[in-house]
């Protein structure tokens, strides 16, 4: 079963308007992005530490934001990330001035500072790793088998120190002695000796990352440097398969949607990552394909009347093919809209990109794409019917 069938929609008559929502829709998107610098720049283009934060109890964002700022570390971007109970933030440093280390060990040292008070600097059990447990466990030997062989001695206690580390990782943090007496495998006198010489943080470090200034310039330049050739192919692409006309007018609809999403993006609040990158290359792909599903039949039509005037064959090629645009549009919007409400905070700024380029290829396909080959013509193209008559008296 096909949709609108037999349609006579004519699309050319409205070009002007919806041009002029367009320039509108443009207009917001350069101001966000380029004038008011609304674009949330992630440390992967800006270079900086990224630190991921499990607390004890729900933390203040302000706090936070003082208790860093008075470490001397600079401004920070603190975000919650997950679910609220989660009690999970993420904490963004800028770049270090002369350093390629970053600000995690200062970040960390700060809170440390602040929320475990005279315990700070000590045996955090919820931050030490794997192998500094098992050597704290072998060296008091709570369990008493060190005497019986010491390398049985460190495979005991190596898988004490497995059996903490999973149930920390599975619930972020140990909150409390009783749930470390609960661990599989750990003794009383195991706990006892942790309890003795460490103690419980009350925050855990989930997951930390470091971009340094030169790495972070490396990516942006590569970055746009990825978006700008694809754009070139695709104008190569589409001139060699079709003309000049149609390749710039799918150069200006692509780029159309590529400045609107992104304008959008910035004005969600969405952080600007490597991913985003792929999305967009995701978008320009998908609005070539828009493209291409237009400017075929409008070929073929040009080839079966040379006489008929541009505007008309612009016409009736988008009534043959835009039941086919909108509903290849409508199912794709049903497999990337549930990512964008169902994927998590992960995918959810890729999943942005993709349902918005949805809807502003569609559009543009029909109101950007066409009425600029239109008006590419009108300008630098011959008069088609003068062509068509020279080829028909050759």
């Amino acid at each position: 079963m096909e949709f609108f069938q037999n349609t006579n929609i004519d699309f050319m008559k409205y070009r002007k308007y919806f041009v002029l929502v367009s320039i509108v829709l443009l207009s917001v998107a350069i101001f966000a992005v380029f004038i008011k610098g609304s674009l949330n720049v992630g440390i992967d283009f800006a270079g900086g530490t990224q630190v991921t934060l499990k607390f004890q109890e729900k933390p203040q964002v302000d706090e936070l934001r003082n208790v860093i700022s008075a470490a001397g570390i600079g401004d920070a971007q603190i975000q919650r990330f997950g679910a609220e109970e989660d009690n999970e933030v993420i904490v963004k440093t800028a770049t270090v001035a002369g350093s390629e280390e970053g600000s995690q060990t200062a970040v960390i040292g700060a809170l440390d500072r602040q929320y475990n008070g005279e315990s700070a600097g000590g045996f955090d059990l919820n931050r030490r790793g794997h192998d500094a447990v098992a050597d704290l466990l072998t060296e008091s030997d709570p369990d008493r088998v060190v005497a019986q062989d010491i390398e049985v001695a460190r495979q005991h206690y190596a898988e004490v120190a497995d059996a903490l580390l999973t149930q920390r990782r599975g619930d972020g943090l140990l909150s409390s002695w009783e749930e470390v007496a609960g661990v599989p495998g750990v003794s009383n006198e195991a706990r006892a000796a942790l309890e003795r010489q460490t103690y419980l943080g009350n925050f855990a470090v989930l997951g930390s990352e470091n971009v340094g200034p030169q790495i972070g310039a490396e990516l942006r330049r590569k970055g746009i440097l990825a978006v700008v050739s694809s754009l070139l192919g695709m104008l190569i692409y589409i001139w060699l398969r079709f003309e000049l006309r149609f390749g710039i007018g799918a150069l200006v609809a692509v780029t159309h949607d590529v400045l609107i999403v992104l304008g959008l993006f910035a004005l969600a609040g969405f952080e600007f990552k490597l991913t985003t990158i792929a999305g967009f290359h995701t978008l320009v792909g998908y609005s070539v394909n828009d493209r291409v599903v237009v400017y075929d039949p409008v070929r073929e039509n040009l080839r079966r009347s040379r006489r008929e005037p541009l505007v008309q064959t612009m016409n009736n090629s988008l009534n043959q093919t835009h039941s086919r645009t909108v509903l290849t549009s409508s199912t794709t919007l049903l497999a990337v809209g549930s990512l964008l409400f169902l994927g998590g905070d992960v995918l959810r700024g890729f999943a942005f990109i993709i349902t918005v380029g949805v809807v502003v290829g569609t559009y543009s396909s029909i109101y950007v794409a066409s009425p600029f080959a239109l008006l590419w013509e009108q300008w630098f193209g011959k008069d088609r019917n003068q062509r068509a008559s020279r080829q028909a008296t050759a």
